[in-house]
């Protein structure tokens, strides 16, 4: 093991010790009656999952000779490796806990409407996206931003991406380590070390074995998630003498999902669902390096396509298995345990922890083993591809422009080696502090995911498809975008009736692209230095109004509960 990576793990494990010693999550109870724990077949298969992704971060280790197959494969990767890979990359624990705990709480609305758009996404990123992007000889996404935007645009669409990637990460790992955690009914103080063992094992064979040992156990992964879902449904089947566990009445825990309504206090619409998903997905793989860099693996746009149907149609599978999944949970626990359901599904968090909580009680045999490693394979992909596509931009994007000269293929990738464990660590520490945003999983996700993926994306729309865009005009479409995207998300803060999640991207979208076009349209090439100042104070001044108004809100109702 080279002395750089030996260094950056040592620090790695170093930090996640203290962490450990100072996490205050506090280990959640679970009922009298439902004790279980992993037997010692359980145990095993988790192991050899566990030593099976070392040992394929090892192996890919050795053939690691260039920084373009640390990063991109050799870009000779298969499209259905790949579409594997980008399918379990965006997945991850979350949607493998929320949508099930989604389901029971609040009706199966927002996921069959998250099937019903992915035809419309592929259709714009495959024939309208993709083409774009395969043209260019670029490894970072950010690179595309610098020849159109200049080095500015570039430099911020990195740190948005660094800034979504992170807390996005952190979440993954807070939520497989909780499921873990909740599920076996481990002692006060369990968390922090579960997300210590999973963080380090994934930086561990993530920064070895580069982009291909990612891909492999990315598609690896996938299928296990797949298949331990399944069986969990069959289980149930089988405990409840059949498929009774099918709804055939909206249930008395769903709420009330319409095909649209103007009101932007309802949680959650039809055609709401349908947009939220479609934005989400098109600035996603529009401008996330996660899904660029994929492309960018394959040969050609037409492989490009192929793998990112590949990731359409593991899509579906996966949420058919999971919208399933949440009606036999609920079914089960209805007529085996319906107050332990009631009471369980009244907390907004600890609804998406029944899943894990059947697992290690009525599961057997090694099952149980199974699914917990689905689980923590949905996490590490997940987390192996974030850090994958993170060290990516900041040895591409930030660390030239530090070092100011050029570095052998050698080096590149000893410092994307190490550079990747750093990322671990700091992912790590953020897993502890992502319990304090409020909302259940499903919800949580889109608070702190749409914050930035519009904006990020509006960045790459000026730059493919508006000729007349410049820096300043990237650089106020981000800054709208953001602002909105906060006062929208938490909007409850000020007092008001919460707005809902669904209208995030939407309207953060709408207000970036909409400032940089219009922005666009003024003769920047005639304007001297002071019209251009004077344009920029115009054009900050909703954004300060707007902004303003929010920390007021906020502050006049932190007043009043004061007082």
């Amino acid at each position: 093991m080279p002395d750089t990576k030996r260094r950056a793990l040592v620090t790695c494990i170093l930090c996640l010790l203290a962490a450990a010693a100072g996490a205050q999550e506090s280990s959640p109870e679970l009922p009298p009656e439902l004790t279980g724990g992993l037997n010692v077949l359980d145990w095993g298969v988790i192991a050899v999952y566990a030593a099976a992704m070392l040992g394929i971060g090892a192996y890919y280790a050795r053939k690691i000779e260039t920084s373009e197959d640390f990063y991109l494969g050799g870009r000779q990767m298969r499209p259905s490796m790949v579409g594997l890979s980008l399918f379990a990359a965006m997945i991850s624990t979350i949607s493998y806990l929320a949508e099930p705990g989604e389901v029971m709480s609040h009706g199966p609305i927002a996921y069959l409407m998250y099937l019903a758009s992915l035809p419309i996404i592929y259709l714009i990123v495959g024939f309208l996206l993709i083409p774009h992007i395969m043209k260019l000889p670029i490894t970072s996404a950010y690179e595309l931003l610098e020849k159109r935007l200049g080095m500015p645009s570039r430099l911020l669409g990195s740190g948005i991406f660094l800034l979504i990637r992170f807390v996005w990460m952190g979440l993954v790992v807070y939520t497989a380590s909780r499921a873990v955690v909740t599920a076996m009914g481990l002692p006060l103080g369990a968390l922090a070390p579960t997300i210590m063992i999973m963080g380090t094992i994934t930086v561990v064979y993530s920064s070895m074995g580069g982009l291909q040992a990612v891909v492999l156990t990315d598609a690896i992964q996938s299928l296990l998630l797949i298949v331990a879902a399944i069986v969990c449904v069959i289980i149930i089947t089988v405990k409840m003498g059949g498929v009774g566990w099918f709804p055939t009445q909206w249930s008395e825990t769903w709420d009330t999902q319409p095909v649209f309504s103007l009101d932007p206090t309802v949680r959650v619409t039809m055609i709401g669902s349908l947009i939220a998903t479609t934005v989400w997905w098109v600035c996603t793989a529009g401008s996330d390096q996660m899904a660029i860099q994929r492309y960018l693996a394959t040969r050609d746009v037409k492989s490009a396509r192929k793998a990112f149907l590949i990731n359409n149609i593991a899509d579906v599978c996966v949420n058919v298995t999971l919208i399933s999944l949440g009606f036999a949970l609920l079914g089960f626990f209805r007529e085996h345990y319906p107050e332990l359901l009631r009471a369980t599904l009244a907390d907004e968090k600890k609804g998406d922890y029944l899943f894990p909580l059947f697992v290690v009680n009525f599961m057997k045999f090694g099952t149980a083993g199974l699914v917990i490693a689905g689980m923590l394979a949905a996490a590490m992909s997940s987390l192996s591809s974030g850090l994958n596509s993170a060290a990516t931009v900041l040895n591409t994007d930030f660390l030239p422009l530090l070092l100011r000269k050029p570095l052998d293929e050698k080096t590149k990738v000893r410092h994307g080696m190490a550079v990747s464990a750093v990322i671990g660590v700091i992912i790590i520490l953020l897993a502890l502090v992502i319990e304090n945003v409020r909302g259940n999983l499903f919800e949580v996700t889109q608070k702190t995911s749409n914050l930035l993926v519009s904006p990020l994306f509006s960045l790459f729309f000026l730059a493919l498809f508006v000729k007349r865009a410049n820096t300043f005009c990237a650089m106020f479409a981000a800054a709208y975008g953001f602002v909105v995207a906060i006062v929208i998300a938490f909007w409850d803060l000020t007092g008001a009736t919460p707005i809902s999640f669904q209208w995030i991207g939407i309207t953060s979208l709408l207000a970036s692209v909409g400032a940089g076009v219009a922005l666009s349209f003024l003769p920047w090439d005639r304007m001297t230095r002071n019209s251009r100042v004077l344009v920029g104070i115009a054009a900050a001044i909703p954004l300060v109004m707007l902004a303003g108004l929010f920390i007021a809100g906020i502050a006049s109702r932190s007043a009043a509960a004061g007082g």
